[in-house]
This record gives structure tokens, C-alpha cells and sequence, in this order.
């Protein structure tokens, strides 16, 4: 009898041993909750594509992709844990660390600012100098104020003291367009620049990095500190599915724009993201090894511009608020 129980032990044990040695059946799925800094556009494209082509779920993951109600909410929901990833900016996630929201950074989807500064092309505006007694639109965002200040001053001016701020929201182009302002910072060159051309109000673009403000993330993917402490392995496949769908959106943009349509048809303005992909491409991997890499330089500058023009009331380590662990490793 015990010489039979120990066969039997022996073959459940040599069992076992086969399914670990073939994964143990199937891969547990693991859901996720992605939050989305805006409604879907072209910047999310290679989210979608990770989704409708089955990268995500190729890396045992279901992601939940969604725009919350209040996307200013996305930094302090992930630090929460009650999101597990989010697309935000990295002004703002330097914010967000500086008040104590534990958020990193795991990859940078666009490498250069999309926020710009935009006039349109019949007033003569090219340069921020020639801003000088001009009223300026902007969405409210304080942000805005010291980029628009450090842009003045590089070409000479004084800086804001020269110029009308004038809050009108988001309804940056009705007020370009009815001439209510002269300028708009706020406009992104993926969004509000082709709403004015598509209405037939040709623009001129001032890019904020070539005018003193130092290069920044536009868009990161991120996490909390606790998933990067207890699940890095869902981190880890996130941002490969993530990666690989960045990877074909480059590769070419008017599918990716495709797919968006497919899978977000309904919240999506073809006459917007079309062309706006086609801006956009070249930035999701302009000087970089691979899509999503950041720079410990930039983290730093930008960091420290943030200081000096006392968005920050205290200087903030740069170097935890990013990591290219896992886009390395996506390789």
C-alpha cells in the first residue's frame, strides 16, 4: 500500500512538473484600469493598436482604457491606486511629486512640447517679441504664464509685464478667429493649429523650446510607486504592449488613425487627427534609442526651470520621477 501511494505521489509529482514546465495552462489575466489625459486622438493611438491588435492581451493583460470626467484628476487617482496606469505631462507629474503624490513615469509618448504659441498669419505675428502690446489668450493654466514669460524674454521683451494675458478657456480658436486676442498659448500644434486651418484661418507657430524654454515631455505613461514596488511584472507588460503598439503607429500613421476610428469612431474628429498624426509621428521617438525613452537631462532642466520661475516652491529629485527600466526592457 505505501509502495503504491509513493508511485501515485511520484506521477502527481511528475505531473505538476510538466505544467510548470509548460506555464501551468493558461496565462491568468490581469485586469487594469488605464485613465486617458483627454478624450481619445491621435496621441493614443498606439494604445488602441496594443488593444485591437491583441498586444495587451498577448501580454495577459485587460486594460480598461477611459477619460475620466475631470482628466486634471489623472496624477492623484494613479498615486491613489485607484487607477492603475495614466497618461499625464511632465510639468505636471513634477507638481504632483513636489506635493507628495508618489507617480513615476515608466515612458514618454511625445518627446517635445505639443503646447505652442500661435497667431494667425495675416497679423504679422512671427516671433515673441513681436507680441509686445498684444493680448494674449490662454486657457487659465498657470503654467502657461512663465512659458509665455520665459519666450518674451529670450527675444527681448520684458516678459508678461508687455503683454495682455487674457483668460478665455479652451475656446482658444473662436477667440484667434474673431480677433478677441492677437495670440493664443495653450493651442496645441496637434489640435488647435489644424482647427484654424481646416476653418481656413492660415497660422504661424512658435515652438516654446525654440524660444528659451527648456525641451519637455509633452505626454508620459504612469504609474505609482506602490505598482512599481509590488507589480512590477503588469508594469513590465504594460509597457511592452504599449511600446509595440507605438512602434506600428509609427511605422504608419494613417492606420493607426484607422484603428483609432474603429475602436473610438464616435469621440474622434478625422478632420483633426488625420493630419494631426502625420505631426505627431515624428515626436514619439524624435532622438531617442527607442519609443518612450526619457533623459535624465531633460528631467533635470525642466525641473529646475519649474523652481526658478517658482512653480515649485521646493527643489524636487528628478531623477525618482522616471525610470527607463521597462522600456529597456521592451527591447
Amino acid at each position: 500500500m505505501r509502495i503504491r501511494t509513493g508511485v501515485v505521489l511520484a506521477l502527481l509529482g511528475l505531473v505538476l512538473l510538466v505544467m510548470v514546465a509548460c506555464g501551468g495552462g493558461e496565462k491568468q489575466t490581469t485586469k487594469v484600469k488605464l485613465a486617458l489625459d483627454w478624450y481619445p486622438n491621435a496621441n493614443h493611438v498606439g494604445l488602441y493598436i496594443a488593444q485591437k491588435k491583441g498586444y495587451f492581451k498577448d501580454e495577459g493583460l485587460e486594460v480598461e482604457m477611459y477619460t475620466p470626467v475631470d482628466p486634471s484628476t489623472v496624477l492623484q487617482t494613479v498615486g491613489a491606486g485607484s487607477d492603475d496606469f495614466g497618461i499625464s505631462y511632465q510639468p505636471d507629474l513634477l507638481l504632483a511629486r513636489a506635493q507628495g503624490v508618489p507617480v513615476v513615469s515608466v515612458a514618454a509618448i511625445v518627446q517635445h512640447p505639443l503646447n505652442v504659441v500661435v497667431a494667425l498669419k495675416e497679423s504679422g505675428i512671427a516671433r515673441p517679441s513681436d507680441m509686445v502690446g498684444k493680448k494674449v489668450g490662454y486657457p487659465g493654466i498657470p503654467l502657461n504664464e512663465p512659458l509665455l514669460d520665459t519666450m518674451l524674454k529670450t527675444d527681448g521683451a520684458r516678459g508678461l509685464a508687455d503683454v495682455e494675458l487674457v483668460n478665455v478657456g479652451f475656446d482658444l480658436v473662436p477667440a484667434l478667429i474673431s480677433k478677441t486676442v492677437d495670440v493664443c498659448i495653450g493651442c496645441y500644434v496637434s489640435h488647435e493649429t489644424i482647427m484654424a486651418e481646416n476653418q481656413g484661418h492660415p497660422v504661424t507657430v512658435m515652438r516654446m523650446e525654440d524660444w528659451g524654454v527648456p525641451d519637455f515631455y509633452e505626454l508620459v505613461l504612469v504609474t505609482s510607486e506602490e505598482k512599481l514596488s509590488k507589480d512590477r511584472d503588469v508594469v513590465e507588460r504594460m509597457v511592452k504592449a504599449a511600446v509595440r503598439g507605438y512602434k506600428d503607429a509609427m511605422a504608419d500613421p494613417q492606420a493607426a488613425v484607422e484603428t483609432l476610428l474603429a475602436t473610438a469612431g464616435g469621440e474622434v474628429d478625422a478632420a483633426i487627427e488625420r493630419p494631426g498624426v502625420e505631426v505627431l509621428a515624428p515626436l514619439w521617438g524624435d532622438g531617442v534609442p527607442s519609443f518612450g525613452w526619457q533623459t535624465k537631462e531633460r528631467w533635470e532642466r525642466f525641473a529646475q526651470w519649474m523652481y526658478s520661475n517658482g512653480l515649485l516652491t521646493k527643489p524636487v529629485d528628478a531623477n525618482a520621477a522616471f525610470t527607463n527600466q521597462f522600456v529597456a526592457e521592451s527591447q
